[in-house]
């Protein structure tokens, strides 16, 4: 259970809740357990008056109404009992769940970019789901139970042997077989919880890729091959269960058996023993087989909960591999930093982990504040690189530095770096809720009228007007109820929204026309005054008004200047701008 050994602290934190639960636990234990032993007295008080050691009749009724009401108020606080027990250490094990999930999230929020590239997202939602739900049935089900065996046993037992010791040994033979059978079940158990568990994470990783994908597989008709891929992954996730269940299914029949032994144990043994005059009343042997056949439950239950540890033990490693990661961008700096503007690389050079991939060499530029930057250059070029290594996504690795206002980057504090830059990706993403609240993710402050204006800057906001609700639209996942170019209008707008001293738009304006691009970049330079801008583009129309333009070819910088030089320049700047003019006359024409 070393795995499980994480989960430590949240016995700590919920410690009363526990002893709590422990303590009700054993009062109602301790009510049950004397139904036994009345029945017993009852049986007694027959049995003389059958061997006509009573002889008042109406002393016996008497007795018989005692012990019944006896028994029925012994069931009914054991029954009070039990339910708060359900009510203290169930509702912990939901608190402990709560925590567990937040603690993931978290996690998973710090982890870095690399972590998303080597992880699925399907296996990742199971781990905080599935796992968490298994890990949640140990807190819960699982120690409920076990405190109910052990008082059981405990008191059960002690009673047993005051009462007849050679009786309740003949009783307990079976037990050391029950024993060894858990041991080697379990083992067993745990190596196939092992296996479920991995094929639940491939069907969850199957299925989200699937529905995110929806759109290609409608359009190249392969809804039989995927279809047939699933059921396939289905089958072997199916065979895989079975295989666990069948090992799990040899519990309970086991454990009815060697109870049902236990029961003819007492009762021959105990018979004989009454036959022989070694037992004085036949109570005994009643309360002895009520004893046995309370402890059916529990000791049929400890199957069921090595079962639930097995699977607990499991899925936290499981989750363990994750809490465990290190995330590779750190915060070095805890007190808050203030940020001006000015960005310097310093002969950088980036490789990306997971693809081993150069995407920068040797690259070196200054922007000062509230100068504006572009970025031009062929796919792959390493533009969107520079982006990233700005909001510091990824760290330099190798060689050279990023500075920000002097200073190098990793020592500027993460959360105030990245409030301080509004970016809007090349790939637009917008989460699954209205258009005013994809906005105000920029600034969760912001009035109607602030988001209005950033919108009518972006020029979103007459598309916007004419929905049906307006900015109280929900664009769908993925923001699927938009075309391309308004989601990204959406994003610029998002990006302006926190007034930031940083803006970086990264081939943003890709899917809008000709027409439209000129309104925003226009739009955007009034709007963007005394900020630094980095604007990443395919477009000399896009960057001509930069007060610097630089182009990228394999990770280096082969021009640099401003619009006016590198037109007059032989190069890619030249050959891009000549071929873009050329198109725009020919649509004029």
């Amino acid at each position: 259970m070393k795995e499980l050994q994480y989960l430590n602290k949240f016995f700590y934190k919920y410690r009363f809740r526990l002893i709590l639960g422990i303590l009700i636990t054993i009062v109602a234990k301790i009510f049950v357990l004397q139904i036994p032993q009345l029945i017993r007295e009852s049986l007694n008080v027959v049995e003389d008056y059958n061997r006509n050691k009573i002889t008042d009749l109406s002393f016996v009724k008497s007795q018989l109404k005692i012990n019944i009401l006896y028994i029925i108020g012994a069931a009914i606080i054991s029954g009070l009992f039990t339910f708060l027990m359900r009510q203290t250490l169930i509702v912990m094990s939901r608190l402990i769940e709560f925590d567990l999930k937040n603690e993931i999230f978290q996690q998973y929020e710090y982890l870095s970019l690399n972590f998303y590239k080597k992880n699925r997202t399907g296996d990742l939602m199971n781990r905080i789901s599935e796992d968490v739900g298994k890990v949640r049935m140990y807190f819960g089900p699982a120690i409920m139970y076990t405190m109910n065996m052990l008082v059981l046993f405990v008191v059960a037992i002690t009673k047993m042997i005051n009462i007849d010791a050679k009786l309740t040994l003949y009783t307990l033979l079976p037990l050391p077989i029950l024993s060894i059978a858990i041991y080697v079940l379990s083992r067993v158990i745990n190596k196939r919880s092992t296996i479920v568990q991995l094929y639940l994470s491939k069907l969850t990783t199957f299925s989200q890729e699937i529905f995110s994908g929806i759109n290609v597989i409608k359009a190249y008709s392969i809804e039989n091959q995927t279809s047939s891929g699933f059921t396939t992954l289905a089958i072997e996730s199916k065979e895989k269960n079975i295989s666990l269940y069948k090992a799990q299914a040899l519990f309970f029949p086991l454990m009815i058996l060697l109870i049902g032994i236990s029961n003819i144990m007492v009762i021959y043994f105990g018979g004989m023993r009454y036959i022989n005059g070694e037992i004085e009343n036949i109570g005994i042997i009643a309360e002895f087989i009520i004893y046995v056949n309370m402890l059916t439950w529990p000791v049929a239950v400890v199957g069921w909960v090595t079962s639930i540890v097995q699977q607990a033990e499991v899925s936290q490693g499981r989750i363990n591999e994750f809490l465990e990661e290190v995330p590779n961008i750190q915060n070095l700096q805890t007190t808050e930093s203030k940020i001006r503007g000015d960005i310097e690389f310093k002969n950088v050079t980036f490789t990306y982990e997971d693809t081993d991939i150069t995407a920068l060499k040797g690259v070196s530029f200054k922007i000062d504040h509230g100068n504006t930057l572009a970025i031009m250059g062929k796919t792959g070029s390493g533009k969107s690189t520079i982006a990233s290594l700005i909001t510091r996504l990824y760290d330099v690795d190798q060689e050279g530095v990023v500075n920000i206002d002097e200073q190098p980057i990793k020592n500027i504090n993460l959360t105030s770096l990245r409030e301080s830059i509004g970016i809007v990706p090349q790939d637009a993403f917008l989460f699954s809720d209205t258009i005013k609240n994809n906005i105000k993710i920029g600034d969760e402050n912001a009035t109607n009228e602030e988001i209005i204006q950033v919108a009518k800057t972006a020029y979103i906001h007459h598309n916007i007007d004419k929905f049906s609700n307006k900015y109280e639209t929900l664009v769908g996942e993925r923001g699927v109820t938009l075309s391309g170019g308004q989601k990204q209008r959406v994003s610029i707008a998002r990006a302006l929204i926190s007034d930031p001293k940083i803006l970086i738009f990264d081939d943003c304006l890709s899917a809008v026309d000709t027409e439209t691009e000129e309104i925003i970049l226009n739009n955007l330079k009034k709007s963007s005054k005394g900020k630094t801008s980095i604007i990443i583009s395919h477009r000399t129309s896009s960057v001509k008004n930069a007060d610097k333009i630089i182009v990228l070819d394999k990770g280096k910088i082969v021009q640099s200047g401003t619009h006016d030089e590198l037109v007059l320049s032989k190069g890619y700047y030249q050959d891009i701008y000549n071929q873009q003019l050329e198109e725009k006359l020919i649509k004029n024409e």
